[in-house]
C-alpha cells in the first residue's frame, strides 16, 4: 500500500463532536465517518483493524471448538414474541415492518433465532454439546449514542450460544468461553478484566463481563488489584478438559472484581486495604449461562438417553468486535496519535522516504517494499512528495507499531532507521537487518 494511491482522510483538527480519545483519534486518522448519530462508515483503515480484531475472535472461538455461521441482521418479530422478550426489550429494539405488515425487528441478539436454528434440527443428546457463533452487525437504539464506536447505535458483535444435555455440561461451555475470551483479549494488547455482572435483558445467574480499565469508561468497576498481575499468556489449554477450564475460571475470578451494579461493600471491604481499588472500565464483552430460559420458552428439546424430551441448558457469550477497537485506542495512545499493538496494526510497519524523487531513496523504499510483501508482511510506505515532518506526523497519528526512516545521508552509510511507535527509540541498521527484525517480531522468516 503506498499512501499516494491510498484513501487516507486524515484530519489536522479535532471535531467538536468527539468526547473522548479514541473518537478523536479515529476521525482524525481517517478511520471512521459518521452517518447518522451512532452509526458510522469505516474507511479503509478503520476497516483493516475491524477485519483484524475479527479475526483473531475467529482464531479463538475455532480453536475452543466452537462452529461458525452467520445469521441476518433482520428478525421476525414472532420469534421474539414466542419467547417472551418482544415487548420487554424496550425502545432500544427497533421494531419495522416489511411490505406484507409483518412485524419485524433489526436484531440486537439472535437467542430467539439460534434456538429456532437448534430445535428444527437437534433432537438427541448424541448431537450434544453445540456451541455455534457468528459475528453480524447489531442494532440497538440508544437514546444517547456518544463516544463514537464506544457507544454506538450500529456495531459488530461476535455472539455465541452453546447447548447442552446438563447444567454441568453448560457450565463448562462457561469457562470453555472464559478461556478463549481471555486468550483473545490478550492477543489484541489488551488486559480485560472478569467481573462479576448483571445480566440484564438476555437474563440468567451466572454472567461475568470483561472489563478493560480506562478513564473513560462507562461503567465504576471495584477490584483486587492483585488481579491486575494475572496474564493468561502463551500456556497451553485443553477446552475439553473440565477441571483444566475451572480451575483458569477459579484463578481469574476468584478476587474482588464487579461492576457497580453487583458491587457489594462488604464482600470490598473484605480485600486487604492496599490491594483495594476503584477505576472506570470500558466492557469488551460477556458470557451470560441462562439454563433453560429459552429451550423451555421454544421447545428446544432432545431426547436424553432414557428418550424422556427434556429443553437443553443454553447461554451465550458476546465479544463487541467493533467496540474493541476503540477500547483498545483508549488502552494505547499517546499525545501524538494512536499505538497499535502488534497483533491488530492495519500494517505491520510504515516505510518514510525522506526524499522523494531521490533515484537510489527511491529504490531502497521499493526494495524494502517489496521485501516485506515477499514474506507476507504488508506495510504501508509513504511515498508522496511531502515534508519529512507531515510524513512523521501521519504515521505517529495513524499508530503503525514500527518505522523505517529512509534518507540520502543515511544510505550513505549503508543504513536506515528503524523506530518503535511505543516507546520512540530508533537503532540504524543495514535494510537487511532492518526487515529481518521486523520479521522477527511478527513471527516471520526472511530469506
Amino acid at each position: 500500500m503506498r499512501l499516494s494511491r491510498y484513501f487516507l482522510p486524515v484530519l489536522k483538527e479535532t471535531p467538536a463532536e468527539a468526547q473522548i480519545v479514541s473518537h478523536r483519534l479515529m476521525l482524525r486518522a481517517g478511520m471512521i465517518k459518521q452517518a447518522s448519530a451512532g452509526i458510522y462508515s469505516w474507511l479503509p483503515l478503520g476497516y483493516r483493524v475491524l477485519r483484524n480484531i475479527e479475526q483473531i475472535v475467529h482464531e479463538e472461538q475455532v480453536r475452543a471448538g466452537h462452529i461458525p455461521m452467520l445469521m441476518p441482521t433482520l428478525q421476525s418479530a414472532d420469534l421474539w414474541k414466542e419467547s417472551g422478550r418482544y415487548d420487554a426489550y424496550g425502545p432500544e429494539m427497533l421494531r419495522i415492518r416489511d411490505r406484507q405488515d409483518r412485524d419485524m425487528l433489526y436484531g440486537p441478539t439472535n437467542e430467539e433465532m439460534i434456538t429456532d436454528i437448534f430445535r428444527s434440527h437437534v433432537g438427541s443428546y448424541k448431537d450434544l454439546p453445540l456451541t455455534l457463533y457468528h459475528i453480524q452487525w447489531k442494532f440497538r437504539d440508544e437514546i444517547r449514542p456518544r463516544f463514537g464506536v464506544m457507544r454506538g447505535r450500529e456495531f459488530l458483535m461476535k455472539d455465541g450460544y452453546n447447548f447442552d444435555l446438563t447444567k454441568e455440561d453448560a457450565l463448562h461451555a462457561y469457562n470453555r468461553h472464559l478461556v478463549s475470551y481471555l486468550r483473545t483479549y490478550e492477543r489484541m494488547g489488551l488486559q480485560a478484566i472478569p467481573m462479576r455482572a448483571d445480566s440484564g435483558p438476555i437474563g440468567g445467574d451466572d454472567t461475568h463481563e470483561f472489563l478493560v480499565l480506562a478513564e473513560t469508561g462507562e461503567s465504576e468497576v471495584f477490584y483486587d488489584s492483585e488481579i491486575t498481575d494475572l496474564k493468561f499468556g502463551d500456556r497451553a489449554i485443553d477446552y475439553d478438559d473440565v477441571a483444566q477450564c475451572q480451575a483458569v475460571l477459579e484463578e481469574f475470578t476468584s478476587r474482588y472484581a464487579r461492576t457497580d451494579e453487583t458491587h457489594d461493600d462488604a464482600e470490598f471491604a473484605k480485600v486487604p486495604a492496599d490491594r483495594q481499588r476503584t477505576a472506570r472500565g470500558i466492557e469488551v464483552g460477556q458470557i451470560f449461562y441462562f439454563g433453560t430460559k429459552y429451550s423451555e420458552a421454544m421447545g428446544a428439546t432432545v431426547a436424553d438417553s432414557e428418550g424422556n424430551k427434556v429443553p437443553v441448558h443454553m447461554g451465550s457469550h458476546g465479544i463487541g468486535v467493533s467496540r474493541l477497537l476503540g477500547a483498545i485506542i483508549e488502552a494505547s495512545h499517546d499525545d501524538n496519535g494512536i499505538i497499535w499493538p502488534e497483533g491488530v496494526t492495519p500494517f505491520h510497519c510504515g516505510i518514510v522516504n525522506l526524499k522523494q524523487g531521490d533515484e537510489e531513496a527511491d529504490a531502497a523504499c521499493e526494495a524494502l517494499y517489496s521485501s516485506f510483501m515477499a514474506i507476507g508482511l504488508e506495510p504501508l510506505y509513504d511515498d508522496r512528495n511531502e515534508r519529512a515532518g507531515g510524513k512523521f506526523a501521519t504515521m505517529d497519528l495513524i499508530g503503525l507499531p514500527w518505522r523505517i526512516t529512509v534518507g540520502p545521508r543515511g544510505l550513505k552509510n549503508g543504513v536506515v532507521e528503524l523506530t518503535s511507535r511505543r516507546t520512540g527509540e530508533s537503532e540504524e541498521l543495514p535494510p537487511e537487518q532492518a526487515i529481518a527484525k521486523v520479521a522477527g517480531i511478527y513471527g516471520k522468516a526472511t530469506t
